[in-house]
């Protein structure tokens, strides 16, 4: 046994937190201990929410966001503007975005960025997806609310070229979003302002 550990299940169980991102062996620690001091219904329901969410979560068939049914909440719900899309990086953007509470059209979720280095391609992510919902009509503009980064600016071009001569309005968001910034982490106004005033792309980089 480790002798910093009083219990094999108490080591095991801080080194399972500890696997978490940014949780580090000391905020393990304090999740751990205060787990135990929760009576046990209360740590059955945390621990079997976890299990639940990993076995029954599905995948949007239309945005590839998180949900509960083969269709989301979100792509289902007819007040929302069925011919606007907004292309996102990942779920956590789709929340940012939605926290703005200025978008009313419709999302599709890449799963990524193109990143060479991190040997991340186009055949790795929901492109060829988001070309077939275009194809299939319906859809007048897509605004690419993607990372103001390199990978960024390299996907929104790739896309560019795969949708420019479909019958599409192609748009980016305003750089009000810093240059290099990660979308989920700029403030609610800031990307509110950046989707109401998004310019048209011109497919440079």
């Amino acid at each position: 046994m480790n002798q910093e550990y009083p219990s094999l299940l108490l080591e095991k169980a801080v080194g399972e937190f500890a696997k978490l991102p940014g949780i580090g062996p000391k905020t393990a620690m304090r999740l751990v201990l205060h787990l135990l001091r929760q009576d046990t219904a209360a740590v059955d329901a945390f621990a079997g929410s976890i299990v639940k969410l990993k076995h029954e979560v599905k995948y949007c068939k239309v945005c590839h966001n998180i949900s509960d049914t083969d269709v989301c909440q979100i792509c289902s719900n007819p007040s929302r503007d069925s011919s606007l899309v907004c292309v996102v990086e990942n779920i956590r953007d789709v929340m940012a975005v939605e926290a703005t509470r200025q978008f009313k059209g419709l999302y599709h979720v890449l799963g990524g960025i193109i990143s060479p280095m991190d040997g991340v391609g186009p055949a790795d992510l929901q492109i060829g997806s988001l070309v077939q919902r275009i194809a299939e009509g319906g859809i007048k503009e897509v605004i690419l609310a993607l990372s103001t980064t390199m990978e960024g600016d390299t996907t929104n071009f790739y896309i560019y070229r795969k949708l420019e001569k479909m019958n599409v309005k192609l748009s980016v968001i305003a750089r009000g979003i810093s240059v290099g910034d990660e979308l989920q982490y700029a403030d609610e106004v800031t990307l509110g302002r950046s989707i109401v005033n998004r310019t048209v792309f011109s497919g440079k980089i």
